[in-house]
């Protein structure tokens, strides 16, 4: 799996999946803190990256439906810090199939995953 790192999320995510022999890379080593959203989407969509964030806008459905990008990773931990993170982080790369979910959107919580597909045509 190609993956982008959200400037929002932890650099050892990165790390983390680069260990699991995934290319991953971050929005940070690339110099992208800062710009808005619709810049680092667009750049990570013309990469066929899968974007790893917290940001719930992301995740909303009616501006990023799923099948319109190569796929969101929704980290939705209780509190937010860097071992949260990379325990979601962890139950993603257990539960998840990525190139089987490929274009959905994923929510990952401490409760569950939750998996929105691409509508089939």
């Amino acid at each position: 799996m190609k993956a982008k790192i959200d400037e929002d999320l932890p650099r050892q995510l990165a790390d983390l999946l680069v260990t699991r022999g995934h290319d991953a890379k971050t929005v940070v080593e690339q110099g992208w803190q800062g710009q808005p959203d619709g810049i680092v989407w667009q750049r990570v969509q013309n990469e066929g990256r899968w974007l790893f964030t917290a940001d719930k806008g992301f995740g909303d459905l009616r501006t990023y439906p799923p099948g319109s990008h190569a796929g969101v990773v929704l980290l939705r931990p209780f509190e937010e810090s860097r071992r949260a993170y990379l325990q979601l982080t962890e139950i993603a790369l257990e539960q998840i199939d990525f190139e089987k979910n490929v274009g959905a959107t994923i929510v990952i919580t401490y409760h569950g995953v939750r998996i929105r597909r691409p509508e089939k045509q």
